[in-house]
């Protein structure tokens, strides 16, 4: 089996990925897909993409949930019931149980970075390390035979032929919300952890004792319209920003 760095890895690079402002557009997916089609390792395989059991190799998906309160049951009647769109990925877990469950030492964590990575040399496909990990980030890509999973772009991120700016995972450098971030969380002053530390960042089922670096910043409590709502639907004459500008769009048609 595989060991874990003996020591605490001196930077945790990961991701923060903020459930407030996802909107679900899933562009972080779809460029997440055609980076790593085309870079760290075998191409991501799909399986008759246009049929209708499509099946394909995804490192990163979004899951959506619609969230109501404790107290109310039917979908319409819920008040503040709202949608929540959840990303998911590989979290660099610390304590890696996909990691040790390895059998040839295909899985393996950095010990320089933290990051969770697959020699897809040594990989026999035999799928252990997608049982033990309890996110089941983990996907077996059915034509190369062996197992994928984000690799936080290391050859995105290490690249100094990239613009400074592109030195990022490629899902962060795409997301148009602003939704996703990426640093060093070993460092309590990068902004992915101050920006943990001021919004109570959490980690995903922390139950299992896997220690994941990468965090989820919560959705805010809803606060209400201040002034309450128009007196009427329509009646937007005192509309400023983005309905100020909706309106006069509407007007040019």
């Amino acid at each position: 089996m595989t060991s874990l760095p003996s020591l605490p890895t001196p930077k945790k690079l990961g991701l923060v990925i903020d459930l407030d402002v996802c909107v679900g557009c899933h562009a972080c997916v779809i460029s997440c897909k055609e980076w790593n089609t085309g870079g760290y390792g075998n191409a991501l395989s799909d399986q008759d993409p246009y049929a209708a059991d499509v099946s394909g190799t995804f490192l990163n998906r979004i899951h959506t949930f619609e969230v109501l309160p404790e107290d109310v049951q039917v979908v319409g009647e819920a008040g503040d019931a709202r949608i929540v769109h959840f990303p998911k990925s590989c979290l660099h877990c610390e304590d890696a149980p996909c990691v040790t469950v390895c059998p040839t030492g295909a899985s393996y964590k950095r010990s320089a970075d933290g990051i969770v990575l697959v020699d897809e040399d040594k990989c026999i496909g035999c799928g252990l390390c997608a049982w033990a990990c309890p996110y089941g980030a983990r996907e077996m890509d059915l034509a190369a035979g062996v197992m994928k999973k984000c690799t936080l772009c290391v050859d995105r991120v290490y690249n100094e032929t990239l613009k400074e700016v592109d030195r990022i995972p490629s899902c962060v450098r795409t997301c148009p919300a602003n939704a996703r971030h990426y640093g060093d969380l070993a460092d309590p002053e990068s902004a992915v952890s101050m920006m943990v530390a001021e919004r109570g960042g959490i980690d995903l089922m922390p139950e299992q004792g896997t220690r994941p670096v990468n965090k989820y910043l919560p959705p805010r409590a809803r606060k209400p319209l201040a002034g309450g709502l128009p007196a009427a639907a329509d009646d937007i004459s005192g509309a400023s920003g983005f309905f100020a500008w909706l309106d006069g769009m509407l007007d040019r048609l």
